[in-house]
């Protein structure tokens, strides 16, 4: 996504539209009278789901920021445009729609499932574009910064896979992996601030 603000207002607004229509499948849920066009995932899931998918995805966070000190490669980080952290909320539901609640194989059996998250999860990667690059034409970027963030987008998309479709989320709904991944996303902001690759 470019950091157009137009581009991230319609992002937003998106977001919003697919968040009221979980809210309104949420509660025909709660009533026990769910919505036979309800939108994947959308049921509920126990507190302590939600709270541990936080503190994993932190971990993950932390994980990323210390092999990028490690491999030397924080200065080659992009500059984020401060608005851009409503894009990064917004990707934290439309991503999860796209590929936790569609693009997953769920009615032909286990090996099937874990099978295509593992897929889905290496095109999650390849789409954020690391490595590649169209300035002049095609070409194929394999720096240590390219394939450590792609293995890390890689990884994060398994982990919300799991929480989506894990033993420990028996309706399957699809909340926590949403949660991750904003949560995921606003310490990434975070980190960028800090580090001053945020800019007004």
């Amino acid at each position: 996504m470019n950091d157009s603000p137009i581009s991230i207002l319609l992002y937003c607004f998106i977001a919003l539209y697919i968040g009221k229509l979980y809210r309104s499948d949420i509660q025909a849920y709660l009533k026990a009278a769910p919505n036979p066009k309800a939108l994947p995932g959308a049921t509920t899931c126990s507190g302590f789901l939600m709270i541990a998918s936080l503190m994993v995805s932190a971990i993950l966070l932390g994980n990323e920021v210390l092999g990028e000190y490690v491999l030397g490669i924080v200065e080659e980080q992009n500059e984020m445009v401060w608005f851009f952290l409503f894009a990064s909320i917004s990707a934290g539901i439309i991503e999860e729609l796209v590929f936790r609640g569609y693009l997953v194989i769920t009615d032909k059996g286990k090996t099937m499932l874990i099978a295509s998250c593992v897929g889905f999860s290496a095109i999650f990667s390849l789409i954020h574009g690391y490595l590649f690059d169209f300035t002049d034409g095609f070409k194929l970027v394999l720096s240590p910064k390219a394939l450590f963030t792609s293995w890390i987008l890689f990884a994060n998309s398994l982990w919300f896979y799991a929480l989506r479709f894990g033993p420990w989320n028996p309706s399957r709904s699809i909340l926590p992996s949403m949660v991750a991944h904003i949560g995921l996303n606003l310490g990434v902001f975070g980190v960028k601030l800090a580090q001053g690759y945020i800019t007004f």
